[in-house]
């Protein structure tokens, strides 16, 4: 197998790779437009896994780098699975400095529990303390021209 590389910053990423993942492939973003994932790679803390300068696999943290995080959009391109390329952005973002400090990381997943758990993950401790608004397909009625 090539070496895997792991990359941070937006400035780094495939933006339209990582569009194209999340709009066609992904189970919590389907058909989600350009401009949004742009914008939102924009103001988050970006990290690409790259073999032979391709993006094979990507994720982000929505952070104030100082309190908390949300981890977001973390996917491996399958036939880069099982490698444990996931494993490598996991760790890679726990060692960041400003991630070592953030007092709660939190995030949704449907299939990965057994990933995160490795990397300390687990139920919320105070489950009846967490609300939601909860718009699933919002991203689907976004025009280019709104902000």
């Amino acid at each position: 197998m090539a070496e895997v590389i792991l990359i941070s910053g937006k400035e780094h990423m495939d933006v339209h790779a990582v569009h194209r993942y999340l709009s066609n492939e992904s189970y919590w973003s389907k058909g989600i437009p350009f401009e949004l994932v742009d914008r939102a790679m924009s103001n988050s803390f970006c990290l690409g896994a790259f073999i032979e300068g391709a993006q094979v696999g990507f994720a982000r943290v929505i952070t104030d780098y100082y309190t908390f995080g949300w981890l977001a959009d973390v996917y491996v391109l399958p036939e880069h699975r099982g490698l444990g390329i996931s494993k490598k952005m996991m760790s890679f973002i726990q060692e960041q400095d400003w991630a070592k400090r953030l007092r709660r990381m939190m995030l949704n997943t449907s299939t990965a529990h057994g990933l995160y758990r490795q990397f300390g993950f687990t139920a919320p401790a105070f489950p009846e303390y967490l609300m939601e608004l909860y718009q699933p397909d919002i991203h689907l009625k976004y025009r280019s021209s709104e902000g």
